[in-house]
């Protein structure tokens, strides 16, 4: 099924803005991860994992089924499909993957508030270095994301090659038909000659030789009408005077 252009403008406004905002909420919790990774401060850490939980449970969990599910359907109402191209299955298995880390990887979020929230807890174990490294491949699947929607690359899978080839011999048929005007309906009867230069009240003339026997004698081979060139005559320059006559 095709979207309209409209639904389709919105579709894809919807899995932009949904891509951009998940890309700002995974740097924002970077940028969370490195402070409580690197800072001397214990009210300063604990802050930063206190906030990294909402974070991701408000923000940027619906973020990423937002982009999964606009991209989805932007695939879906247009000629890309969804398993025609490389570059569209591999978005949506990156896009895939990330969720399910995701999903997998909340609960330690939740864990490292729960131990923020007590007050007797040591820094260090509060400091987690995976918030690092997850937040980073988070971004390089993003970016990865990014390069394939703007480059495309080209490939079509074994489904979009059969689905172009049953296409393309679906309209065959119809490519090989004659124009409106070369087919049999259009044609001139038996009795009829078709002159194409004529005008439209003098287009289709009667055939002498199988109209009226007496006229073979005067016309034996008929010719179409045709209309006679303009031929302009010599300018004035160029006719001969009174002094060139002999």
């Amino acid at each position: 099924m095709t979207m309209t252009p409209r639904l389709r403008k919105l579709a894809l406004t919807a899995h932009v803005t949904s891509s951009v905002g998940w890309f700002g909420a995974v740097a924002g919790f970077l940028a969370l991860a490195v402070i409580g990774l690197t800072s001397r401060d214990a009210q300063t850490v604990r802050a930063v994992y206190l906030a990294a939980e909402p974070i991701t449970r408000f923000v940027i969990v619906p973020l990423v089924f937002a982009s999964l599910l606009t991209g989805i359907v932007s695939s879906l109402g247009t000629t890309w499909g969804l398993f025609r191209h490389y570059w569209v299955l591999g978005k949506l298995l990156l896009n895939l993957l990330a969720t399910i880390v995701l999903l997998l990887y909340a609960p330690t979020v939740d864990s490292v508030k729960g131990l923020a929230a007590q007050p007797g807890t040591d820094l260090g174990e509060l400091r987690v270095p995976t918030f690092v490294l997850h937040a980073i491949l988070a971004l390089l699947v993003l970016l990865v994301a990014t390069a394939l929607s703007v480059y495309k690359p080209r490939g079509m899978t074994r489904y979009g090659q059969r689905r172009q080839h049953k296409q393309r011999t679906a309209l065959a048929p119809q490519q090989r038909r004659p124009p409106p005007g070369l087919d049999r309906a259009n044609q001139p009867e038996p009795g009829q000659t078709v002159v194409d230069h004529a005008p439209s009240f003098l287009k289709t003339m009667p055939h002498p030789r199988r109209e009226d026997p007496g006229v073979q004698a005067l016309a034996p081979h008929p010719r179409p009408w045709r209309p006679t060139p303009y031929r302009r005559g010599p300018s004035p320059s160029a006719r001969p005077g009174p002094e060139s006559l002999p």
